[in-house]
């Protein structure tokens, strides 16, 4: 399991590090909000651990900017604010649980495995959707704005990932591990085509393109509206 700590303060930082590296996570840890954004945006966590307060962007910008983007990866915001008011106005801006400082680290440790138990639940959905782009995960039918597609076998399992990554910037090793079970680069374009066969299916003759290419970084899906 990915985590992104964005924490200013070093104590509190390596503390929750080395907690969640005894406990076999793998920790990346930023200190400023504009930072956080910038590296939950550009690769995929399975959780964040966001500190309220933060130099630049604060904590609940940070998740509400995160939302309006497509991103769903799930956020525990900590935070020296701790009355109800407090907690209230970070849960609706996004955060998927509030943890008031000090905390025992195993409590954040629950909560953090709680939040990732209920990601593992929402990922078993059942359809998806990224603007007028919608995928029956049952039927296996994909639409956009009610016009329907026929994917190969390997386009639908891109799609499929790219579209439970939406918002997110998915690099070729991702796609490769998780799309053809490459752990390593062949030296091959096989991305590049299959990529470029998904975009003429999805995105030709729409007003709004929705898969784009993110030069030195890897491909996103997302509704250019949320930008």
């Amino acid at each position: 399991m990915h985590i992104l700590l964005i924490e200013d303060d070093p104590s509190v930082a390596d503390y929750i590090s080395k907690g969640l590296r005894e406990n076999a996570y793998s920790v990346e840890h930023v200190t400023h909000g504009n930072d956080g954004l910038n590296t939950a945006l550009a690769s995929v966590f399975d959780a964040l651990i966001v500190d309220r307060m933060l130099p630049g962007l604060d904590g609940l910008s940070i998740i509400q900017r995160l939302r309006e983007s497509g991103n769903k990866t799930p956020a525990l915001i900590l935070s020296a604010l701790g009355a109800v008011d407090d907690r209230v106005s970070g849960l609706r801006a996004g955060g998927d649980d509030y943890l008031v400082k000090p905390f025992a680290f195993a409590e954040l440790l629950a909560r953090l495995e709680a939040i990732l138990r209920r990601q593992q639940v929402n990922m078993h959905q059942t359809r998806l959707k990224v603007a007028d782009l919608e995928m029956d995960l049952l039927s296996h039918k994909v639409t956009r704005a009610g016009q329907p597609f026929n994917l190969q076998p390997r386009e639908y399992k891109l799609l499929e990932f790219l579209m439970k990554h939406a918002g997110q910037v998915v690099t070729r090793t991702m796609l490769l591990e998780n799309v053809w079970d490459y752990h390593f680069d062949p030296q091959t374009n096989v991305i590049d085509v299959h990529i470029s066969r998904l975009r003429q299916k999805i995105d030709r003759g729409f007003d709004k393109v929705l898969l784009s290419t993110v030069r030195g970084a890897g491909y996103l899906l997302q509704d250019p509206d949320t930008l």
